[in-house]
């Protein structure tokens, strides 16, 4: 008798690229690393970039390379995430209330360092949308504001328009949470699945604008908009542009835009239209989509467990 692969988060296993890329930091490798990353197209290269800067020996190594060059838009990059990622662990995810005024101050000291060195980097290379990206993460943290935020995002998209990562960083600050307003969040992720091409991984936008949108709720509010048929008739046609279209591929990014699917219909109650996404996944747990929840693998299991009884997959 067969049994179901052991669910993993380690995304290399989806990835070749990020098994490469891992054993290139860990071997201290820049000139491998550098062939490797600057060698992908815009969104994967910042994708990479954001692995990486999880990586503990990461930071030295692209510290290394910062001081040695200051030009160098990849090194820049890569400290630059490797600060992001320093700060908020000092931060925590929890909401400000639960914050304490030493976590914050370590917080915005870790994140001015950061922005001073990515402002120099920015200056180097301007057209490098990596460098804005971890400017988007920067200019949140220490909460620069939403004009900023757009300057921003513009002069990433100049670099590449239809840069998904930037796209979920930028819909991160046009939340009600963070200063922004519901219309603003589900039109700039309904615009950008527009203007992408079919088949892009853009419509996984709207999934994710309708999940931040439900979490904002409660009672009553909350179950209208379990209910409330539009937003179906929404993540269908944004599934049918993108996840579900002919021409989506299996490029770096896939698993997280169909496991924002799965997580919204999840969180909707709607566990049968979750199965097929579900399935489509396997045993793939991307932590940056199922991360909001403190057990991330349990509760992929627990949502899975419900899709597949629910949509009477086998």
């Amino acid at each position: 008798m067969s049994t179901a692969p052991v669910l993993t988060t380690d995304l290399a296993t989806a990835y070749r690229e990020l098994s490469d890329l891992r054993a290139g930091v860990l071997d201290g490798d820049w000139v491998a690393l550098r062939r490797l990353v600057d060698g992908q197209r815009p969104a994967t290269r910042t994708e990479m970039i954001v692995y990486a800067g999880s990586l503990p020996p990461t930071a030295a190594l692209a510290r290394r390379q910062v001081e040695a060059d200051p030009a160098d838009g990849l090194a820049a990059a890569l400290l630059g995430k490797c600060l992001i990622v320093k700060a908020w662990e000092v931060r925590t995810g929890y909401r400000a209330q639960y914050v304490s005024q030493d976590q914050f101050r370590e917080f915005h000291r870790i994140l001015r360092g950061a922005e001073q060195m990515l402002i120099d980097a920015a200056a180097y290379q301007p057209g490098d949308p990596a460098i804005w990206y971890c400017r988007l993460l920067t200019a949140r943290g220490l909460e620069l504001g939403q004009a900023e935020a757009r300057r921003r995002y513009d002069r990433l998209a100049e670099g590449d328009p239809h840069h998904l990562p930037g796209q979920l960083q930028y819909l991160q600050q046009i939340c009600p949470k963070w200063g922004g307003s519901y219309h603003g969040m589900h039109s700039f992720a309904w615009d950008a699945m527009l203007a992408a091409p079919e088949g892009a991984a853009q419509g996984s936008l709207v999934a994710q604008a309708h999940y931040e949108h439900l979490t904002e709720l409660a009672g009553t509010e909350r179950a209208d908009y379990r209910k409330d048929l539009r937003v179906r008739e929404e993540l269908r046609e944004a599934a049918a542009r993108s996840v579900l279209h002919p021409a989506f591929g299996t490029e770096h990014g896939w698993v997280d835009a169909v496991s924002r699917f799965a997580l919204i219909y999840s969180v909707l109650g709607a566990h049968a239209l979750a199965a097929p996404y579900f399935a489509a996944v396997g045993n793939l747990v991307s932590e940056s989509v199922w991360g909001y929840f403190d057990d991330p693998v349990k509760e992929f299991d627990d949502f899975r467990r419900k899709a597949m009884a629910k949509g009477d997959w086998r």
